[in-house]
Formats: C-alpha cells, structure tokens, sequence
C-alpha cells in the first residue's frame, strides 16, 4: 500500500469556477448530436451572443464577467437521441433558477432563442423538449431514469478535467487510497450487487477477487477496459466514454488498486474516433494532475492506462480474443480453463471489465455497497443503461433500475412504436440475443428473467421491431451478422452458422419446407453446445427465440409461400387495384423498371414480369390502389 510517512494530495480543480454565469448553455457534443449538427449550432450560439452585451467564453472567469456572462459548454450525450440536436440552457437571474431544453435545433433557431428566452426570457415554446416543472410529451423520457452510471454524461464538459473535478470526479479514489485495503475495496463491491454489464452478468467483486487471489513472480498484473461494443444498435459505451471518460479511468484505477495491478489497457473500437480523441485529452490531463501513472495522488499506488485501438472484428468483444489482439495477435479465443485472472494477459493475471461496469465503480465508493444494492430487483441490483433503437418513437439512452419492465422502458420511456404502428418484437442482446414477443412486455429486465425467455440482456440493445418487420428476415440478418464475424477457429461456428444462414435464406427465398425448421433448430443446438466461445455459443439465440415465439411465420413462409411483412420479395406479389387507382402517376414515376403503366386519370396496368418488387410503388400510392399479397 502507501507508506505511512507519506501525505496522499486529495484531487482539486486547479482553476475552479469564481463565478455562476447568468447563463450556462449545454449542447450535445455526442456522436448523434455531432451527426445531427451540433457544431454548427454551438458556433451560431458563440458568433450571435458575441453581437450582445452578453461575453461568450467556456469556464468563465471572474475577472471576465464585468457585465452578464454565458457559459458555453460542449457536452457528451444528453440521451434523447431522437431530437438531436438538444440544447439545455440555464438562467440564474434574481436569485430565481429556470431550466428548459430545446430539441432538434438549427442554426437558424439560435438568435430567436437568444433574443426571446435568454435575453427576454421568455422560452420558446414551440421547440421545447423539457420545461422545467411543467409537463411536455417527452417528460416520461426522463421521468423514470435514475442516473448513477451516467449520473455526469451530458452535463459536463468531457474534454476538460475540472469539469469532472468540480462534480466530485476522483474523490472516490482518494477515499479509496487513504481510507480502504484492497481487501475492503473488494469486499464493498462483492456487497453493492453489481454485476458486469458486458453482457454476460458475472459479479464484478468475485471476479476482482479471483484476480486479486492468483500471485505472480514478478508482481505484474493487468487491468482492461473492454470497450469493443459491437452489438449493432448499442451505443452505451460509447457514449459513456464520450461523455465522462474520466469516470472510467478513476474506476479502472480501483479496481487495478483492489487486485494489485500496476498497468491498464482499454480496449476501444476504432470505430469510435470521437471516443478515443476524448479519451486521448483525457488521460493526458489525469496524468498531468498525478491522477494516473506514478504515485498517484502522491501514494505508492502506481497504475498506467495504454489505449489499444481495435480493429472492428466483434470477436474480440470475447476477453480472451480481445487479449490476443492487445499482445499483438489475431484476435481469437482461446481454451479456458485458464481463465484471465489466472494467465491472462501475457500469462499474468489479468481483470477484464466492460465501460459501463467501470465507470459506476466510483459511484459506489462514494455512496456505499447499500445505496447501489437499494436499486434492482432480486439479484439484478443497480441501474443499467439500455440503447433504444429501431421502430421506437424516442430513440436513445437510458439508465433504469433493474428490474422495470419491457413495457414500461419502450413504451413509457421510448414512447411507443413509431407512425402508429403495431409492435411486434424486441431484439435484446444483440446477435447473442433474441426477439421477445408482445406477450412478454410485462417481464421485468434483470438477467435470470431475460435469460429464461431464451434472450439475454447483453450490453444493452433494445431494437423495437413492428409489424412491416419479418421476423424469418430479422434473424437471418442477425445470423449472418455473426456468420461474418467468426474468427474461424472452430468448426460448429465457423460452418454450422453458415449452414444456418443458407437454411434461412432458403426460406426467404420460398423454397424452405418444414423439414428445414426442425434441421434448423437441430443445427443450431449443435453450434450452441460445439463452440469454443461465447459468440459461436450465442450465435443460435435469434433463431432459436424466432422459432420459438413466431414459428407460425416461418410456417408462412414454407407452407403458404407468404411474407405477411412483404419483406421477402421472392414471396410478395404487387398488384393495382383498378377501382382505388386515380391515374396519378405517382407510382409510374418512382418505378425502377417501368413496370407501371397507364394514362393519366385512368386505372394503370403493373406488368408482372417487368416488376422487381421493390416496394417504391407500394410506399408512395396515397390511395391504397398498389395491393401486396
């Protein structure tokens, strides 16, 4: 530990705030609201406030506000994804606090929300997503969250450190540096509940333990950061390390000082370039404070952070492929036992934990074992952060008590299906997970419940499917997504997932029979049980959940040679209805082929042997004339 002699230096911001601004102004600097152009308009609130008596500056300074003063402040996701870009502003004047957000701003919006809500102050009503305590159709977005994990993520500045000083950044390790053993560190996370958020839901103390455990000849231990989220549709890690990349560090700290690891790896996607820039600023200025690296704080607690950027392949979201990678090898699972935290990284003990585990970790430290485990449900304690995509009206991130159920999280929280639609299914868990019907919405989320369905609750991707959806497509594109990304190594992933796809292909195309289902599902078992890792393991999910809640669709498709979706073209026929068309010409405009024809104001003719049935016709006819059967 430290010597006694020595006086640890508790972390403070080196040039704190001397003043609040009359006006503090957060924009979403996420990757969705970058997309959605949230430079553009953090620039137009920079040039226009420069045209008022109001001084623009980022972290203003007594000496610069003589006269009203607006901070400006770029920001990591602020969750409602759907609205991007969001801008949250602050008005403290006469010793009274107003709150709005706006959603979905532009440039050109910016001088009228300067000159009516922030100098006139009056909000804008018309482009409010949040206003204050009053009621808007996006407060259940927020109504139900409860921050810990993101408890900074969309508030703070992620690229400047006394922003995460200032919200009690650090604290956590000093406590645990002055005030804990490695031993008391461990057992305070064994007694929080929390378990790995990675997908797999192992308890984070017991795995610190087992590392912690196993000695080493030359006192070398490593400590990684798995930041390879690949699931398509989940963004969780992202934005946690977009938005508060400080938070991860200060918890792989820990977590290195609770199992006696000296040098840390994190592990991000290349994909994530946003990320990795905020992560490269950040861990600068931590090592500039002695917050990383040598005798931090001034203890005899040393640990490095390396940045190890991954080249896309999801198989190295697998701990032991993701090892193969850092050493410099093809990323490739290996035989466990051993396990990491026996021979792990170069042979030596080795702890792996996810973004999202980590950066809860301080939270913990600083609220203690009981206020973690008060949240949850049964043995699924804490908050989890969910990613909702797909056909949901409010797209986004957010972090619940475990324990709320599917219905409550897409239809409170994401508000319902999109344009009015009828829900189909859930895809949780990624390609490792499955589609859970209408009928089990009202389960709550926590792992066991999840797993039992046959689904898992993963990294966090909800992908709401709807009606026009086709379930027997839904999993072959699930399928072949993992298919894609086998490393190979085993025969049951590397041939039994392509002899799955080419199973469900044949289906689509019209050609399956009902001996293919009981093939595909005796196939699937066999990859499940025959591979050496978890991604050739859980490859099978999304057929196996299909098959098991929807397998009246794929009979559909076998027996009567339909797609009730109209996804399958190889089983859609497109037709016109003479008594519902109008002649407009609408869909002969939009026709690829030229399939459609017909004079204007007469009922037109579709050659079937010219259409290629796209759909372009079905889309744009306004008077339910383009028939698919």
């Amino acid at each position: 530990m430290m010597g006694t002699e020595r006086t640890i230096i508790k972390p403070t911001p080196q040039n704190p705030w001397l003043t609040i601004p009359e006006v503090d102004i957060r924009i979403c600097l996420g990757t969705g609201g970058v997309a959605a152009g949230s430079r553009e308009v953090l620039k137009a609130f920079e040039e226009e406030l420069a045209r008022t008596d109001m001084i623009a500056v980022i972290r203003p300074r007594e000496d610069e506000c003589s006269g009203q003063c607006a901070s400006v402040t770029g920001t990591g996701c602020q969750g409602l994804c759907a609205m991007d870009p969001l801008v949250e502003i602050h008005l403290r004047r006469n010793g009274s606090h107003s709150q709005v957000t706006y959603g979905q701003v532009t440039p050109a919006m910016v001088p009228e929300i300067i000159e009516k809500h922030i100098l006139g102050g009056e909000p804008i009503e018309k482009w409010l997503v949040l206003n204050g305590d009053e009621a808007t159709e996006y407060n259940p977005f927020y109504d139900a969250q409860e921050k810990l994990t993101l408890r900074h993520v969309g508030i703070i500045d992620p690229e400047d450190i006394d922003d995460y000083l200032e919200a009690g950044g650090y604290q956590a390790l000093y406590k645990v540096l002055t005030e804990m053993t490695p031993a008391q560190v461990i057992d305070e996370i064994k007694r929080s509940g929390l378990r790995g958020r990675g997908g797999a839901g192992f308890p984070t103390g017991q795995k610190w333990e087992f590392a912690a455990g196993y000695p080493t000849p030359d006192g070398v231990k490593y400590f990684i950061c798995n930041g390879d989220e690949g699931d398509p549709g989940a963004f969780m890690d992202c934005s946690a390390l977009e938005g508060e990349p400080h938070a991860v560090f200060e918890g792989m700290a820990i977590g290195a000082y609770a199992i006696g690891a000296s040098v840390g790896y994190m592990y991000v996607r290349a994909e994530y370039p946003l990320a990795l820039r905020r992560i490269k600023i950040g861990l600068k200025a931590a090592e500039e404070r002695g917050l990383i690296g040598d005798n931090i704080m001034g203890s005899d607690f040393s640990f490095h952070i390396r940045l190890k950027e991954g080249a896309g392949a999801f198989v190295c979201g697998e701990e032991t492929a993701l090892m193969q990678s850092i050493e410099g090898e093809r990323g490739m699972p290996r035989l466990r036992p051993p396990f990491p935290a026996e021979s792990g990284l170069w042979t030596r003990p080795t702890n792996i934990n996810n973004v999202e585990t980590l950066a809860v970790v301080p939270w913990i430290i600083t609220n203690g074992a009981e206020a973690f485990a008060s949240r949850g449900y049964e043995k699924s304690k804490g908050t989890k952060v969910f990613a909702l995509a797909g056909k949901v009206n409010r797209t986004g991130l957010a972090e619940v008590p475990m324990g709320m159920t599917l219905r409550e999280v897409i239809f409170g929280i994401g508000g319902g299906v999109k344009n009015g639609k009828k829900f189909k299914a859930v895809q949780m868990g990624g390609p490792s997970g499955g589609c859970l019907p209408e009928s089990l919405l009202d389960l709550p989320v926590d792992y066991e419940t999840i797993n039992q369905t046959g689904a898992i609750v993963g990294s966090g991707g909800m992908i709401v499917i709807d009606e026009d959806n086709c379930i027997v497509d839904t999993a072959r594109y699930f399928l072949s997504f993992t298919q894609q990304e086998s490393c190979g190594k085993c025969p049951p992933c590397r041939i039994g997932t392509k002899r799955m796809l080419d199973l469900l292909t044949k289906i689509c195309e019209g050609k399956g029979t009902l001996g293919d289902l009981d093939f595909l599902e005796e196939m699937a078992q066999q990859v499940k049980v025959g591979s050496l890792c978890a991604l050739g393991g859980t490859a099978p999910n999304p057929v196996f959940t299909a098959l098991r809640y929807f397998r009246d669709e794929f009979e559909e498709h076998v027996v009567d040679k339909k797609c009730r979706a109209g996804i399958c073209t190889a089983l859609v026929t497109y037709s016109i209805d003479p008594d519902n068309c109008t002649g407009c010409r609408a869909c002969v405009r939009v026709c690829p082929t030229g399939a459609i024809t017909g004079e204007r104001k007469q009922a037109h003719v579709l050659n079937q042997e010219l259409c290629i049935k796209c759909g372009a016709c079905y889309e744009k006819c306004r008077f339910d004339a383009v028939r698919r059967s």
